[in-house]
């Protein structure tokens, strides 16, 4: 199912979690930071997904826009053309090629627009790329010049290709380029990159609120009547080549069913968390919409870690690097998907990241390629040390699988909604690394009584052959149980005697007794409940089940379970279980919901 967006007086929280291989926070070794974005487009019906190999207008828009995760491996096709600028027919052309080329069984996160964008688009010469050059791969008509395109960074000055991201944008933020993925579309409303967190040295922090494009509009050159992009980063440059200097607005959705400001203006007065604005979507269209913009990033101090491991931050308690996330509300009540990214930059105090530009590259670069070093005045002992320059500094990237948020039904309204999901997957410590074992997360939740907790997991039944683990080979299952002890034993409790189920509600099966939720949970959804109702057919229901009983290991359970929302109505504390793959001395899946009663009910 996904997790439930935010409303508009409360919030809805996710944990992303994440871990630094060389270090980051207060280490004196290295200067970091993370910067963790989402980019969402609305979900629509099922009719919206591609539907295949159709060659009709529809379906090939459909797998040319639609965010989703592939069941091949295998990468999107590129359509390059030549290196010149091409002429209008020459371009419209290959791009019906291009989309004609996206196939529905691979996965897509940005487009082929946007990646076609940093094709044209020059790098920014402006960088400090030390003694790497980026070799042409651009000739523009108008001057008949060549230019190596944003393709190309000096952490990737080969310009490989991976999806249809563009290099430069990954390794720099805050970019200097709106994130928009290509024309507004309003059936699919794809956003740019929205900007989550930036955690690092909170000295950056006004250059990070005042550039994100959250609120901070940008822009780009475009080519009237022929393309929307062109190559030029500066105004100048772009009428040189004969574009426009066209000003973007980031969006988070755009409510297409108000008409006008006045009804645009009340939803901005009730929208405690959004900026709601009357305004044309770019500066060359007079056409204006009731926009709602995304908050301004959170800026922190990022967790300390050591280098040379995958381990946990220097907090309390001991966590991986972790990020408790407010999911986004919209007001439109529109379901979307979504896919997250963390990136993690690294960069060397060999040089002032900050104030070191173009002017101190190739040969007045102060780093260079695996440079020998004499440590003897007068004799010679030369020293070959080990440095590459493309990773002085450096980006790594992390993306998350297609998600979806949800609308709340009106019952959830109000009320604080907390996340509990399964991380990790099969196998033991060593096979995982550097990922992790199945684990609850946050697998200690705090809770106050009225609040919320959406209990789900996603799983697969691919993993890699021979891994530790219980149940059918390659396959993940998981549940939720209450346990009959403390958190250092390892039996579940009887249905009948735990006082968790008698405490909540659900709000996605309004009707569930408390046994319907436990065995729903407890089977990984394979009996919708104990009994039938509304929301369970009788055949699906442990008393009337007419397939086979659910094994014991869960083996014909699914591997993904969309769970339920509940509502937790008083204080206690109660301890849980995965009963499949808690396996004392070899991996343990437990956790704590801890809920504190609600200051108000107390003065009553």
């Amino acid at each position: 199912r996904g997790p439930h967006q935010a409303v508009v007086s409360t919030q809805s929280r996710l944990v992303v979690e994440w871990a630094h291989q060389h270090g980051c926070g207060s280490n004196p070794k290295v200067q970091c930071n993370n910067v963790i974005q989402y980019m969402c487009m609305n979900q629509g019906s099922e009719e919206d997904y591609p539907q295949g190999d159709g060659d009709g207008e529809e379906d090939t828009k459909e797998r040319a826009n639609y965010m989703r995760d592939g069941t091949s491996t295998d990468r999107q096709i590129h359509v390059p053309g030549s290196s010149r600028h091409e002429r209008t027919y020459e371009y419209r052309a290959r791009i019906k090629k291009a989309h004609a080329a996206i196939t529905a069984d691979r996965g897509l996160q940005e487009s082929f627009l946007w990646y076609d964008m940093c094709r044209y688009r020059e790098a920014n010469a402006g960088l400090f790329r030390a003694d790497q050059k980026l070799q042409n791969d651009r000739k523009s008509n108008f001057d008949n010049k060549g230019y190596p395109s944003s393709r190309k960074t000096r952490q990737n000055p080969g310009g490989a290709r991976r999806g249809f991201e563009c290099p430069e944008e990954r390794d720099y933020y805050p970019y200097w380029e709106p994130t928009l993925q290509g024309p507004y579309d309003p059936k699919y409303q794809r956003t740019p990159w929205i900007d989550v967190a930036y955690l690092g040295d909170t000295d950056n922090c006004d250059n990070i609120l005042k550039n994100s494009f959250n609120r901070h509009n940008k822009h780009r050159c475009v080519k009237p009547k022929l393309r929307d992009y062109g190559k030029s980063i500066h105004r100048e440059g772009c009428k040189a080549e004969g574009g426009t200097w066209v000003e973007f607005e980031s969006y988070l959705e755009v409510l297409e069913q108000v008409n006008s400001e006045e009804e645009c203006k009340e939803i901005a007065a009730k929208n405690k968390f959004n900026l709601v604005v009357w305004r044309p979507l770019r500066s060359d269209s007079d056409v204006k919409k009731c926009i709602v913009k995304a908050p301004y990033p959170a800026c922190k101090k990022a967790a300390t870690t050591r280098n040379n491991h995958l381990g946990n931050a220097f907090t309390d308690p001991l966590y991986s690097t972790r990020f408790d996330m407010q999911l986004p509300h919209f007001p439109s009540g529109e379901a979307k998907r979504c896919v997250l990214r963390v990136r993690y930059n690294i960069t060397t105090g060999d040089y002032d990241p900050a104030n070191t530009f173009a002017d101190s590259n190739r040969a007045n670069s102060p780093v260079t390629n695996d440079p020998t070093i004499n440590i003897l005045t007068g004799e010679t002992l030369g020293l070959t040390l080990a440095i590459n320059t493309a990773q002085f500094g450096r980006t790594f990237q992390d993306r998350s699988h297609i998600f979806k948020i949800l609308p709340r039904t009106e019952k959830m309204a109000g009320n604080h909604l907390h996340n509990l999901n399964v991380r990790g997957q099969r196998g033991n410590i060593v096979q995982n690394f550097p990922s992790v074992e199945y684990d609850f997360v946050p697998d200690k939740l705090k809770m106050t009584s009225g609040d919320l907790v959406h209990i789900q997991w996603a799983g697969y039944n691919t993993n890699p052959a021979g891994r530790a683990g219980e149940g059918t080979d390659a396959t993940d299952r998981n549940n939720f149980v209450q346990m009959a002890g403390n958190l250092d034993t390892s039996y579940p409790e009887l249905i009948d005697k735990s006082d968790f189920w008698k405490n909540v509600k659900s709000l996605t099966a309004p009707d569930a007794t408390p046994k319907d939720i436990a065995v729903s949970l407890a089977s990984a959804g394979y009996y919708c409940g104990y009994d039938a109702h509304s929301t369970c057919p009788v055949e699906q229901s442990l008393v009337g089940n007419t397939r086979d009983p659910l094994q014991g290991q869960l083996n014909n359970a699914n591997a993904s379970y969309s769970g339920h929302v509940l509502k937790v109505k008083g204080s206690g504390r109660y301890h849980y279980m995965c009963t499949r793959n808690n396996n004392f001395t070899n991996r343990s899946q437990k956790g704590t919901i801890i809920v504190k009663e609600k200051e108000e009910n107390k003065e009553n």
